[in-house]
């Protein structure tokens, strides 16, 4: 199917040349090439802004990507000051340690153009060492269950194309002005990774009444890369524990009704995940490393107590009811 629409591409990125450079290649093999690239940078990152400028004439003379500085840590904010520069009537978002394929875009303005209601658009971030085999590939994506957990698996994905309640930042698009809608939360927590964002984002285009579209056919390799801040995403921390908890509970306060809100806290509390455990996960996790059981549990503990005393704070009147999960 043609269509006539325009499609940005926003990369934000700090202090990681040789993945940006990896990203930017991918970029420039797009079978429908993107009619704006978007590169957000921190005003002293040099390395970054001179990857960005050598980079520049793998792409048509009229394309080269846009390189917007910033001077403030934070994806959020990054990602907030690229949004401003967008002039795609669609911006599609990947990260920096990512490499779309070559049908990336194609794939997404394809997405789009079957339904007027889409209002998001994502897929699979192909990651080495968890492709999944048969077995452990998922269909369930993307969901909010009706006790507020969130499954992601956006990594796992299989099947073919369904609607979902929240797409994954490496590999997602929106249409421009809803996403200006919707806006980065700049309430959330976090010094580099604001974890959750995407969450945000999802249920508030849902409630909204719009559909999130996810495709594992829409694909990018990802190559999870160190984050530049106490988030080392492999090894505990636990700010960036509490910092993950406190945004995903204030997302899901701020947009649950009330009873489901309710059910939230008491299955966070009463159960959790492993990452983010309660007492049924605490009691469990502990039979193999009880010390590191009882810091996660702590740090858990105190994201819950923060995300809902943030919500009380600041909560706004946007919260809506969704549909249970499918």
């Amino acid at each position: 199917m043609k269509t006539t629409m325009k499609i940005s591409v926003l990369v934000p990125s700090y202090r990681r040349p040789q993945d940006l450079a990896r990203c930017l290649a991918g970029l420039a093999r797009q079978r429908r090439p993107a009619d704006q690239i978007v590169v957000v940078a921190r005003d002293g990152d040099g390395e970054t802004i001179d990857t960005v400028r050598r980079f520049a004439p793998l792409f048509a003379p009229n394309t080269p990507p846009d390189l917007i500085l910033v001077d403030q840590p934070g994806v959020i904010h990054a990602m907030a000051a690229g949004l401003d520069h967008v002039r795609g009537e669609v911006v599609a978002i990947t990260d920096d340690d990512a490499v779309p394929h070559a049908d990336w875009l194609e794939r997404i303005e394809r997405t789009f153009a079957e339904s007027v209601k889409v209002g998001g658009v994502g897929g699979r971030d192909l990651i080495p060492g968890e492709l999944g085999e048969p077995g452990g590939l998922h269909e369930k994506v993307g969901l909010v269950q009706w006790w507020g957990r969130v499954v992601g698996n956006h990594h796992l994905g299989c099947g073919g194309p369904r609607r979902v309640q929240v797409l994954k930042g490496v590999n997602c698009a929106y249409r421009t002005g809803l996403l200006r809608k919707a806006g980065f939360d700049r309430r959330l927590k976090g010094a580099g990774a604001q974890v959750h964002f995407e969450l945000g984002i999802g249920l508030d285009l849902i409630g909204r009444g719009w559909q999130l579209v996810y495709d594992p056919a829409i694909l990018v390799d990802h190559f999870p890369a160190p984050r530049q801040d106490y988030d080392r995403r492999n090894s505990f921390n636990a700010r960036a524990v509490s910092d993950a908890v406190h945004n995903e509970t204030f997302l899901l306060l701020n947009h649950l009704p009330p009873v489901r809100r309710a059910a939230l806290l008491a299955w966070s509390l009463a159960c959790g995940t492993r990452n983010a455990p309660g007492l049924l996960c605490l009691a469990l996790e502990a039979r193999s490393d009880r010390r590191l059981a009882l810091d996660r549990w702590r740090a858990t503990l105190r994201g819950r107590m923060e995300g809902l005393a943030s919500w009380r704070r600041e909560r706004t009147p946007r919260g809506m009811p969704l549909a249970a999960s499918p």
